[in-house]
């Protein structure tokens, strides 16, 4: 039996290999996408739409939840009282009077419904649910859910919900053995919501409007208000990082919509912060393209420590009185790779430094250690975020 232990921080999840063919990838597709005699900046972030890039204050979706009961299932329902309880009611209303302990039915689950009311949704449309068991039952597959209202925070129904489950997954098997492919209590009744109820959206009170920025940036929303105001003149200005104040021109007062509908169509080159993520769990490294590195050596190297047993038998001699034994015989060996010293010069890129760490052999779970050993010497000009 061998036993090994590495001082590693993460799993090795790529190969140094496919780190290179990633780079490579994207090294082509930057070049296919920015010619050449395109400057850095446009590289680094193009010129995109205002509409994906803002919202608009007081236009938003409504989350909604009800609870329901899920029939028609294949023995696979709820085991509970909650589940008789909820039959029994339903028969009350209409006009049939059940004792729980007479239902005996497993064919039954209670449900959670949920669904996002989106904005300026009107009665009469229909939107998608999605339906998750709540009790102990094993399947939705096959079920259909039964009307339920759908409250929101206040506490109003604003939509009713009913119809057949789609489940992304099955389950099947007997005693002896069961497979069971992806989740099977949770599944979407496509269309099942009726919107019963509207919610105003008040989004160009007083002839003003509020653009609230996806990623709040300060220079994003500079951008933003002079890109307006060369449009259509002085009406734009930033409030702070997230929002763009815009008074609406008196060309559009009675149809701001159609202001909207323009203004989303204005491209301008947005900025964001030098920020690297890190996803310890996955071990997965992205680096924008504003990070620099400072001028810093980095030394790498790996220590591999084997613990290896064997089971030895001791014999005695013929007519001896003695008793055979077994004895375990420990082996430990301690296996340190040399040390490789990496100089990263000051204002190196994104690029410099992933050809530098595949150069000494380095995984994405050491690019991590390495990345927050950076920072911690304050060589790394960006923010780094640990996931």
């Amino acid at each position: 039996m061998t036993t090994v232990y590495r001082t590693e921080v993460k799993r090795r999840i790529f190969s140094k290999a496919r780190i290179l063919s990633v780079v490579g990838a994207v090294g082509l597709f930057v070049m296919m996408l920015f010619p050449t005699g395109v400057s850095f900046a446009e590289e680094l972030h193009p010129d995109v739409r205002v509409k994906d890039l803002v919202n608009v204050e007081g236009v938003r979706p409504n989350q909604l939840i009800g609870m329901g009961l899920v029939v028609g299932l294949q023995g696979t329902g709820d085991k509970g009282d909650l589940a008789l309880r909820m039959m029994q009611n339903m028969a009350r209303q209409f006009g049939v009077a059940v004792d729980t302990k007479a239902i005996k039915s497993k064919n039954a689950a209670v449900v959670t419904v949920t669904c996002e009311l989106p904005a300026f949704a009107r009665p009469g449309q229909t939107v998608d649910v999605g339906v998750s068991a709540m009790g102990d039952a094993k399947s939705l597959q096959g079920g259909v859910l039964l009307q339920t209202p759908l409250q929101a925070a206040d506490g109003k129904v604003y939509a009713v919900a009913q119809g057949p489950l789609l489940v992304g997954g099955f389950a099947a098997g007997g005693q002896g053995a069961q497979v069971t492919k992806n989740i099977t209590t949770t599944g979407r009744v496509a269309g099942g919501a009726i919107v019963e109820r509207d919610v105003p959206m008040a989004f160009a009170e007083g002839g003003r409007i509020t653009l609230l920025l996806r990623n709040p940036d300060f220079t994003t929303a500079q951008r933003v208000a002079e890109a307006l105001n060369r449009q259509y003149g002085n009406i734009a200005a930033p409030v702070d990082a997230t929002r763009v104040a815009v008074v609406v021109p008196p060309a559009f007062g009675t149809n701001p919509t159609q202001f909207l509908a323009e203004v989303e169509g204005l491209r301008i080159r947005p900025d964001t912060v030098a920020r690297v993520v890190v996803n310890e769990r996955s071990g997965t490294v992205v680096m924008g393209g504003d990070v620099r590195i400072g001028s810093v050596a980095v030394a790498h190297g790996n220590l591999t420590v084997r613990v290896q047993e064997r089971q030895d038998v001791s014999q005695p001699q013929p007519f001896s009185r003695g008793e055979t034994t077994v004895t375990t015989q420990t082996d430990v060996s301690v296996q340190e790779q040399p040390g490789q010293l990496l100089t990263l010069p000051a204002a190196t890129s994104v690029n410099d430094l992933v050809e530098s760490m595949n150069g000494v052999g380095a995984s994405p779970r050491d690019i991590i250690a390495i990345l927050q050993a950076i920072q911690q010497a304050g060589a790394l000009h960006g923010e780094l975020v640990v996931m």
